[in-house]
């Protein structure tokens, strides 16, 4: 082998921690020269990587340094693999997004506010496809305000953990018929997430690629409030099926909604529709009663500005939070209420939208 393809094998070790492809392969790593005692390439990091540069960096030179007659190794810094054209994943989305290994397509659920009932809408989306037959993770990446556990009635548990650094394994929490991953399984209940940006990329990476997930049908991802690093991380990271933004019928919620929802087109990802949650009140003692306590026709106006579906308007009633906060999903709970039949039809939405071709 000549200098260069000897330096090249030896930088075949060096891979990315979610995929498992080489940096090689990912063309992460190139313009390989050597010429002893010094060996030079360049690195070309995308930004969802960054967590992963120090590793990186330490292990090619590592790997560099082991070849005869080299005792330096000089690091060019690139720009990352190019993200149009040929090389593209599908409904515009870059090539170097990583599918997770056994999971078919991964769902969003994502709002640009918070209190509009979001991870209700997750917890209560996974359990309706689940109950079609699907098999369903939920990985809640509402880092910050992991609230799935509960829903789910496992906030009390553990998961099993093995191993540590990029070879670290998490085993998800089955319950309801789901598998899960969530911070709030691994912290305290009582402890805050003071992280910035890199630190939660870098979980919701591990969530994504170390989780033991099995063969899933569909992953459904319960993202926070806004438009920030979470969001970014995952749209960076994997390629996805689709979004649902969740809205309630007021003014200030649409407005962020439509924030979130153009967030989504300009990165690529699908917007699959809008669920309108909270649409109207139904007293537990007058069940033929509805009363629209935010207004209407809110989650119409915004899928009709967007040319998206509106998936399901969901009413509010009193078994929805009781479900929530025992740990016994409304659709498990009380499948004969009008909340359920609003989940399932979201549901069959979500499934018919990303069964469109793209």
């Amino acid at each position: 082998m000549t200098p260069v393809q000897q330096a090249a094998h030896a930088l075949e070790q060096v891979k990315d921690a979610g995929s498992g492809k080489t940096a090689l392969d990912l063309g992460w790593i190139d313009q390989i020269r050597v010429s002893p005692p010094r060996a030079v390439f360049r690195l070309n990091l995308p930004g969802f990587a960054q967590s992963q540069r120090d590793r990186i960096v330490t292990e090619a030179r590592t790997a560099l340094l082991t070849l005869d007659g080299i005792d330096e190794v000089q690091i060019e810094v690139g720009q990352p693999p190019s993200q149009g054209g040929i090389g593209q994943a599908g409904h515009g989305q870059p090539a170097d997004r990583q599918a997770i290994p056994g999971v078919r397509q991964v769902i969003a659920v994502s709002s640009g506010k918070g209190g509009v009932g979001k991870s209700t809408v997750a917890v209560n989306l996974a359990c309706s496809l689940a109950q079609q037959g699907l098999k369903v993770g939920l990985l809640d990446a509402d880092i910050y305000g992991p609230n799935a556990p509960t829903m789910l009635g496992v906030a009390g548990q553990t998961p099993e953990v093995q191993g540590s650094g990029d070879q670290q394994r998490i085993k998800p929490i089955e319950s309801c018929g789901i598998a899960m991953v969530s911070m709030g399984l691994l912290i305290d209940e009582h402890q805050p997430v003071i992280w910035r940006g890199p630190m939660l990329n870098g979980i919701i990476r591990q969530f994504l690629y170390q989780a033991e997930w099995g063969e899933r049908d569909v992953l459904v991802v319960d993202l926070p409030p806004g438009t920030g690093d979470a969001q970014l991380s995952l749209a960076q990271a994997v390629p996805m099926a689709g979004v649902v933004i969740v809205t309630t019928p007021q003014q200030v919620s649409l407005q962020d909604a439509r924030r979130g929802l153009a967030m989504f087109r300009q990165m690529g990802i699908p917007v699959l529709g809008v669920a309108e949650n909270m649409s109207s009140f139904i007293p537990p003692d007058l069940p033929d009663r509805r009363y629209a306590l935010f207004g209407s026709g809110g989650g119409a106006t915004l899928a009709a500005d967007y040319d998206v579906p509106l998936l399901a308007q969901i009413p509010m009633e009193m078994p929805v939070q009781e479900g929530g906060d025992s740990g016994r999903p409304i659709v498990i709970n009380r499948p004969d209420s009008a909340s359920a039949s609003a989940f399932r039809e979201l549901a069959d939405g979500v499934l018919q939208a990303v069964a469109q071709p793209a």
